[in-house]
């Protein structure tokens, strides 16, 4: 099989997370039941670069029980769990591209490898993998049916191109999805953020303060899990409506000019470039730590802290190198300003997961679908789909819902009742 992974003898470590992760994969499950008898993605060629977890690993078992000849490579060099990776190709045989710590060389290499492998469908994490189709690889994108995109980086990125009438076929905007911003970023990306933060750091979080960049739904679940566990949280926006939201809630809302000056731990989760810069760091106190939980390591302006700083200590903790000002104040930034809760944590829970890489599935079996219906644009999730996720995500919880009755239908469908 043509595929490069670390070390093939990981193997059965990654079997047991994956099959772990699948036990609380419910949704999933069920729909990787139904295609193994449907096969609405028989004979097509899909290529995956998605962040290479347990989790991913059961949306593509998904993939190719319904039929799909399945690629997966990485969507960040950081992210990648070796021993999963090895496992989908010797216990699954789906081909991999993905190594852990891989240079930006292997990194695009591995996208290439998926690309080669002449997709009709693509899954992104990030856009990395469309943006070549669009630049490097045009010639290759007229093959593509869809794309689904999983982040509110690789949305924004693909809205870019939709605007500049580039964007050369339909891509559905799954990150857009109620039942992945509501529950994945808020939930998952709240959680894991933490999860990684104290891995790498060892790190209290009661009576800190924190300062969460963005008030978007990954700011906001992460402002609630820090608040949970004790932290005085400061969040830092540029969006009236959103830092207006923020005070409601309870935080303190200030301009990152003044958080830098009282924040002990700062993490970004914007989707934006440079949201941390050089006079930022020349404002924070010694030994301030530096995060960044958006998908690429732009947010912080990790070049300008090296230039105002006179020494780097690497590794002085896993994920933790130190930057020592020329005052000798010390700053923290974890796992090289790449995604913490996957670089040095394990990524979302499986139960948050389940829901969106439910949706991701649907939405391939969807396509296939509308083959030719579709026009050249960024969608959303079609609501019927969201639902049926929903509702198989409250069975798989026994947890039960009302119906409208025949006279509440009706009286919602009518103006003629009232005062």
């Amino acid at each position: 099989m043509n595929c490069d992974v670390a070390d093939l003898s990981l193997a059965a470590g990654g079997k047991k997370r994956i099959l772990w992760a699948d036990n609380d994969m419910p949704v999933l499950a069920e729909i990787r039941k139904r295609f193994a008898k449907s096969k609405p993605l028989k004979g097509k060629n899909v290529s995956a670069c998605l962040h290479v977890t347990a989790e991913t690993a059961n949306l593509m078992r998904t993939l190719k029980a319904a039929g799909a000849n399945a690629v997966l490579c990485g969507s960040n060099p950081l992210s990648t769990q070796d021993d999963v990776a090895a496992s989908l190709v010797k216990d699954f045989k789906i081909p991999v591209f993905a190594v852990c710590g891989e240079n930006r060389s292997t990194y695009y290499k591995h996208i290439n490898a998926a690309i080669d492998h002449k997709p009709v469908i693509t899954f992104d994490d990030g856009a990395d993998l469309v943006n070549e189709l669009h630049t490097r690889r045009k010639k290759e994108g007229h093959r593509i049916i869809a794309s689904m995109e999983e982040t509110t980086t690789g949305v924004i990125r693909l809205k870019a191109l939709a605007n500049a009438g580039r964007l050369k076929f339909p891509v559905i905007s799954v990150n857009d999805a109620a039942s992945k911003h509501l529950f994945d970023n808020r939930y998952g990306t709240g959680q894991s953020t933490v999860d990684g933060i104290i891995r790498a750091t060892d790190f209290l979080l009661a009576g800190t303060k924190v300062v969460v960049a963005g008030y978007g739904w990954c700011g906001r679940g992460l402002a609630m899990r820090a608040r949970g566990m004790g932290a005085i949280v400061i969040v830092t926006e540029i969006d009236p409506i959103k830092a207006l939201e923020a005070a409601m809630d309870g935080f303190e809302v200030m301009s990152m000019a003044q958080a830098a000056k009282v924040g002990g731990l700062f993490v970004t989760l914007t989707g934006n470039k440079n949201v941390i810069r050089a006079e930022h760091f020349r404002a924070m106190k010694d030994r301030a730590v530096v995060a960044n939980s958006g998908h690429f390591n732009v947010e912080i302006d990790i070049p300008a802290l090296k230039k105002i700083s006179k020494k780097i200590n690497r590794d002085v903790r896993n994920y933790t190198d130190e930057y020592i000002m020329q005052n000798n104040r010390r700053i923290y930034l974890l796992a090289d300003g790449r995604l913490i809760n996957l670089a040095a944590a394990e990524g979302h829970p499986a139960s948050v997961m389940d829901m969106s890489f439910a949706t991701q599935a649907l939405e391939a079996e969807y396509v296939i679908k509308k083959q030719g219906g579709l026009t050249v644009a960024v969608h959303d999730v079609p609501v019927e789909i969201e639902q049926r996720v929903c509702r198989l995500k409250l069975k798989s919880m026994s947890i039960g819902m009302d119906k409208l009755t025949p006279e509440q239908v009706d009286y919602l469908a009518s103006s003629g009742e009232g005062t």
